[in-house]
């Protein structure tokens, strides 16, 4: 495997990785109305960048999933749709995050501490 080979490949499945948390990421920054901007600079200081196009699909079938709420603020210079968790979000957050705590310590069991481990005893 070349250079170029390796890094798309890498790419695509930490992309393919980064996805999977996207929702437990964006409920969990919801339990105060944000727009979406906001929320796009939320998770990106806490170092999950996320895009536009990425994001607002999700906001919208998190939505149409009961998992969100919104509503439009039209007082300001434009109008924003801000988004909040709802109640059967924040039953689903709770699961997800039980779920990751698990998932968590299971890739610890799995994968330990790879750097330290020497490859001649697999």
């Amino acid at each position: 495997m070349n250079e170029q080979e390796f890094t798309e490949i890498n790419t695509n499945l930490t992309q393919e990785l980064r996805r999977g948390i996207l929702v437990l990421a964006t409920l969990s920054q919801l339990k105060e109305a944000k727009y979406g901007y906001a929320l796009i600079s939320s998770l990106s200081e806490r170092g999950l960048d996320i895009e536009q196009g990425t994001l607002y699909p999700l906001l919208r079938r998190l939505e149409t999933q009961g998992l969100l709420q919104s509503a439009w603020d039209v007082e300001g210079s434009r109008p924003r749709r801000y988004y909040q968790i709802s109640p059967a979000g924040e039953r689903v957050l709770e699961a997800l995050v039980a779920d990751w705590r698990n998932l968590i310590t299971v890739m610890e069991k799995l994968i330990g501490n790879q750097e330290g481990e020497s490859h001649e005893s697999h």
